[in-house]
């Protein structure tokens, strides 16, 4: 912008692009604007913010400039558009928020929903203030967002706070531009808002009341339905193994790990190790789940986090989770409100279908959930965050492509962790987590979230981009579209691409995608790949030997069934099988009948499809050092794995070799099993798997050496599920800086299947500019 500094009044129209919709973006410009001295007017428009400001013209530029660095800390301006006008507009004195405008081709920002800011929290706990213990008291710099909106551009009329008229006070905080509510949407009090509901057989209370009997309840060792912001949740006392067990058992989550909600910073040091880092992540407006080691004397129930050296903890996120927590003092545990495999619920009619049979009551309100939202989940890694899960608080924020969609895009995901990302021009915005598409209620859930995601964008996808394997769900629903409007991409493409897309690099550069299973574009089953891409394609150079999934999907759920793929099948590349006998503790726990059938299976290739997949080794080692014949939930095998590894540094690498077959380099795992096998007979598990680490992070680095060398490139960008593993990302970023190599991981989005639809997107993006 360049407003010319000469005396006399100048103006200017100004837009706004970016998430600048309930964040307290309007009531910040009115009060920028009266500061200054200047005239004019601010409204909503779609998605944008549009302003009229009129005065002299060193003011006006300090106003613009203002726009852009000072603005409310959840808002994040994109780009500023100014068309300055020499003349003064008429009727521009004082200055006014405007009503709304739609219906402007646009493409909107969704804002993620906002944790209960300071403000809010000393009013809430503040017996002189009206809204003392208000369960539903925001401002303009927190509450709901994402979860409420209907429709855009975000006006109250437009979210489910429009069946809440606002009280005569409440009224008048609304329209007062010095009010911090001023504008705030979803504003309300116990006069006009949304109040809590207590349900326990023919018991109903209201307000307070229903609170002090969820807390009754919680504390005397029961489990609540509680309808949280973006959908129920379960809750019961952290520290109580016996309700711990019992919500496992009536979830049924048997050994899945439970996240922990905690009061204060104090509580979550108490339960875990909080670095600085972790301490600002809690306490940030997203409020995830942070992954924190646990600490020496934990207070929480074992069965919290069975088997594994960390656990999941979170702060209260919204004032009834501040009023549960302050007034029960104790660790939550808070997941969920479902039964596993299914979606969250969010419609209080399902909850007492299905929650109340297995809860001790239901504490809900009358407030509607538009959009399901489950908690986000990061760790921290060095100077890192690594997201694993991005959700409330995060999505659906958008992301960069790096070459804009021409025309809208539909990503549809995988089948695991599933997401969609709708690309608009140079954005992609990633919805909220579905989970994992395998029955008709989770396929549901992603369907009304893919329409909610195309409609409060006001897009309609011209193309869709969707997964090679022609049995996940999201590919059969891309069949909606003609052919020629569909993007087909390879799985572990997608992964690299993402964390590539996020990161802004420029092509080529080296992707590495340790996974589980991906069909790659053979028709064989991917994994462990080592691709020279760039954002329309790729090259693969690089690999990890294959072997037999006997069953096919029960060797995924039955590592033992792995370890023997591997003991009786492994790709043929090596002159150092795995003598059976080092596995004689393996094939103690199984049935003579069970090895048998799979020996017999894998010599005879009955439904034993072959993988060169990293998750899957990770599995096979689990089970060989017998730490986890079955996996209770996706990935429990490598993760007891890596806790196992746990505190065991500097140890030195086990056996590897790489080799050629068919112009790919292929690491054979064999040298490693057999090395494995031996070095436990003699030392720690938990040695063995920090050597097992150690040894999958060299080969990684030589084989993206080989790689950059090969390409002419120096940028790695990491991707697929097992790099939610830290101690294997660590180990594998460390040795690619050490090789001069410059490394990347996603960070604001997930490496494991949740950030697919994104990489999709960046590649359907950039294919369709290159046609």
């Amino acid at each position: 912008m360049d407003i010319e500094a000469e005396p006399g009044r100048r103006s200017a129209r100004i837009e706004v692009h970016g998430t600048v919709q309930g964040v307290g973006f309007r009531p910040f410009v009115h009060r920028l604007a009266v500061r200054l001295g200047l005239d004019g007017d601010v409204r909503n428009d779609a998605g944008t913010v549009v302003i009229h400001a009129a005065g002299p013209g060193g003011p006006l530029r300090e106003f613009v400039e203002l726009l852009r660095t000072s603005a409310p800390p959840s808002a994040k301006v994109g780009r500023i558009e100014v068309d300055e006008s020499p003349a003064d507009l008429p009727a521009l004195r004082g200055f006014h928020v405007r009503e709304s405008v739609t219906g402007r081709p646009s493409a909107p920002e969704v804002p993620p929903d906002q944790a209960t800011c300071a403000d809010c929290l000393r009013e809430l706990f503040d017996p002189a203030d009206r809204r003392y213990r208000y369960p539903f008291l925001n401002c303009t710099a927190c509450g709901p967002r994402a979860t409420i909106i209907e429709n855009l551009p975000y006006d109250r009329e437009r979210t489910a706070m429009r069946g809440f008229p606002l009280c005569p006070d409440c009224e008048a905080e609304y329209r007062d531009p010095a009010d911090r509510r001023f504008h705030a949407e979803p504003i309300a009090c116990p006069a006009c808002g949304p109040r809590l509901a207590w349900h326990s057989g023919h018991t109903l209370r209201h307000g307070d009341a229903a609170l002090a009997a969820a807390c009754a309840v919680i504390a005397g060792g029961g489990i609540v339905a509680l309808k949280g912001i973006g959908g129920y949740q379960l809750v019961c006392d952290a520290t109580d193994t016996a309700v711990v067990d019992r919500l496992r058992l009536v979830k049924p989550r048997p050994s899945k790990p439970l996240a922990v909600m905690v009061p204060d910073l104090r509580t979550a040091r108490l339960v875990s190790v909080v670095d600085d880092r972790a301490a600002e992540l809690l306490g940030s407006p997203a409020a995830p789940i942070v992954l924190l080691p646990k600490s020496a004397g934990t207070p929480l129930a074992a069965s919290v986090s069975p088997g594994l050296t960390e656990v999941g903890v979170f702060l209260p996120c919204t004032p009834l989770h501040h009023l549960l927590l302050a007034e029960l003092a104790r660790p939550l545990v808070v997941t969920s409100g479902n039964r596993a495999g299914t979606p969250i619920i969010t419609d209080d009619a399902t909850a007492r279908a299905e929650l109340d049979p297995i809860t001790d009551g239901r504490l809900d309100h009358d407030r509607p959930i538009w959009s399901r939202y489950d908690d986000s989940v990061v760790r921290v890694l060095g100077d890192r965050t690594i997201t694993l899960r991005r959700a409330r608080g995060y999505a659906p924020e958008p992301l960069p492509l790096p070459v804009p969609a021409p025309e809208p895009v539909l990503a549809l995901g995988a089948q695991l962790k599933h997401t969609s990302t709708l690309a608009l021009g140079a954005a992609a915005i990633t919805g909220p987590h579905t989970g994992d598409l395998e029955d008709s209620g989770t396929f549901g859930a992603f369907e009304l979230a893919a329409e909610d995601l195309c409609r409060l964008h006001g897009a309609r996808p011209r193309f869709c981009a969707h997964d090679l394997h022609p049995g996940y769900l999201s590919t059969r629903f891309a069949r909606r579209w003609p052919v020629s409007r569909r993007i087909a991409v390879q799985h572990h493409h997608a992964h690299v691409v993402a964390t590539a897309a996020e990161h802004g690099v420029r092509e080529p550069f080296v992707g590495v995608a340790l996974d589980g299973l991906g069909l790659g574009d053979d028709g064989t089953f991917w994994g462990a790949e080592i691709l020279l891409a760039t954002y329309t394609g790729y090259r693969r150079v690089g690999r990890f030997a294959t072997a037999p999934l006997p069953g096919g999907a029960a060797a995924v759920r039955r590592p033992a069934r792995m370890a023997l793929g591997y003991l009786f099948g492994a790709e043929p590349c090596t002159q150092d099988p795995v003598p059976e006998d080092l596995a004689k503790d393996l094939l103690g726990r199984m049935s003579g009948r069970e090895v048998a059938v799979i020996r017999a299976m894998i010599r005879k290739g009955l439904n034993s499809p072959r993988a060169s997949s990293a998750g899957r080794l990770f599995d096979a080692v689990s089970a060989l050092l017998g730490l986890c014949d079955d996996n209770g939930y996706e990935g429990e095998a490598a993760t007891r794995l890596e806790a196992a590894a746990t505190g065991f540094t500097g140890v030195p690498p086990l056996r590897w070799k790489l080799r050629e077959r068919d112009g790919l380099w292929v690491y054979d795992p064999n040298p490693t099993l057999r090395d494995a096998l031996e070095s436990a007979l003699d030392s720690p598990v938990g040695e063995v798997a920090a050597r097992f680490h150690r040894t999958v992070s060299e080969v990684v680095v030589a084989l993206a050496v080989r790689a950059a060398e090969s390409g002419g490139t120096d940028v790695v960008c990491l991707g697929g599920g097992v790099f939610q593993n830290a101690l294997l990302t660590a180990g594998v970023l460390d040795g690619l800086a050490e090789a001069g190599l410059r490394a990347f991981a996603g960070e604001r989005i997930p490496m494991n299947d949740g950030g697919i639809s994104y990489g999709q997107a960046a590649i359907a993006a950039a294919t369709m500019s290159e046609r």
